[in-house]
């Protein structure tokens, strides 16, 4: 562990646009990644006939991802820089991993969006801009990407810069603090060094970039929140919850309660990377003990809070939710299933209270009879088994969901309100 202070940075865009890559450069000119172990994916990569790819191995390091050459799982690697230590959250691109892209991207801080230059903005690079947004990330860098492909010409770059800051103004993100760079991961242009192919582009790399991004303030100072992941059963302990501390604190001898499942205890241990820790916070991977807990009393989707204090469990709440993409209209009634934290329950929307205008949050419409793909609406959902949800305003670590159906990400949103069982 560095002493510097932690940032997890998600890199989204676009299949096919770069990520991966970027990624491996980023790790290697960092040194995090040795050069022989780039020159063996490099050999690798030119025997599969994928030559080119050697820095995406670098993260897609699961067979099965090698032969597809496509990243399913969000590999986490660390790399330096001069001001942070960075952890990456490398959120796949293809549809079907958008569930993961959203567990993903909500434990990041800030992001760093790759757009092809050869390609400008594509139908994943708007999901992703606006699932970032609707999960709160802050800060982001657009690295136009592929440069190499398009002769390092000002021209593109810009028209690039112009798709992506209008996406931008649509999903409200403040596109004044958006830094853009012209890169070229694959040739290294921008990335840790000045490029002499853009002679035109006098802004920062994007490793500057990186170490000029704002430090993230832990939120200890809210009440314990601990969505569960797993809950595993080890001999000689016994039960172990496992899950990444959003907020607050948790160590030995404190007393929590697990909802909605309703059991409760004294914690014994808190383990992190298999070794006992007096005290674990905000970011934190752990797996713990409490006393009296067996592997039955809680499940996946279970949040641990402070006794006195615990999450909240919801009869109904109201959302504000954007809607992606629907094949027809959304009406009161619909039940599709929402990932909030690790919980995945099927939740009716009983009324949709209030349609907005998307460019300016302001109310368009009351009671509207549906909604569809492109708008953003205040709805009120009743979730069909107890979901440990809160406000975002209070605690927006636990306030963001995304609405998936048909196998597909339909909406993201965030809680308003939260109406207490």
């Amino acid at each position: 562990m560095s002493d510097k202070p932690h940032q997890n940075l998600a890199i989204i865009g676009h299949v096919d646009h770069g990520k991966s890559t970027l990624v491996g450069r980023l790790l290697f000119e960092t040194g995090s990644v040795p050069e022989h172990v780039i020159e063996q994916h490099r050999e690798e990569a030119e025997e599969k006939g994928k030559g080119g790819f050697e820095f995406a191995y670098v993260m897609d390091n699961l067979a099965e991802e090698r032969e597809r050459g496509v990243t399913i799982d969000i590999a986490h690697q660390e790399f330096d820089t001069d001001e942070y230590y960075f952890t990456i959250v490398d959120c796949p691109g293809h549809r079907d991993f958008v569930k993961n892209m959203i567990t993903g991207a909500s434990q990041a801080d800030n992001a760093v969006l790759v757009v092809a230059a050869d390609d400008g903005v594509a139908p994943q690079t708007r999901e992703h801009v606006f699932l970032a947004r609707t999960l709160g990330i802050n800060e982001l860098i657009i690295g136009v990407n592929k440069m190499d492909l398009v002769d390092y010409s000002e021209t593109t770059y810009k028209e690039v810069k112009d798709e992506v800051n209008k996406l931008l103004k649509q999903v409200q993100f403040n596109s004044d603090d958006a830094v853009y760079i012209p890169i070229s991961a694959f040739e290294g242009d921008n990335v840790s060094e000045s490029s002499e192919n853009t002679p035109w582009y006098d802004g920062p790399t994007l490793l500057e970039s990186l170490n000029n991004l704002p430090e993230p303030q832990p939120p200890t100072d809210a009440p314990l929140r601990l969505p569960i992941q797993d809950v595993y059963t080890i001999s000689g302990i016994g039960t172990v919850p496992v899950g990444r501390v959003e907020t607050g604190t948790i160590s030995p001898g404190d007393n929590v309660s697990f909802q909605p499942s309703d059991v409760g205890g004294e914690v014994k241990t808190v383990e992190m990377h298999h070794e006992e820790v007096p005290k674990a916070g905000p970011g934190d991977n752990v797996g713990f003990n409490v006393r009296g807990i067996g592997k039955d009393d809680i499940r996946r989707g279970d949040v641990c809070g402070p006794a006195d204090d615990p999450p909240s469990v919801a009869e109904t709440f109201t959302a504000q939710v954007v809607v992606m993409q629907h094949p027809s209209v959304i009406t009161a009634g619909y039940t599709p299933v929402f990932h909030a934290h690790t919980a995945q329950v099927a939740c009716t929307i009983e009324s949709i209270d209030q349609k907005l205008d998307p460019a300016s949050g302001e109310v368009a419409e009351e009671n509207p009879d549906f909604i569809q793909s492109g708008d953003a609406a205040v709805v009120t959902v009743r979730p069909q088994k107890p979901l440990s949800i809160e406000p975002s305003g209070e605690i927006p670590e636990l306030g963001s969901f995304a609405i998936r159906d048909m196998g597909q990400t339909i909406a993201a949103g965030k809680v308003l309100e939260v109406n207490e069982r």
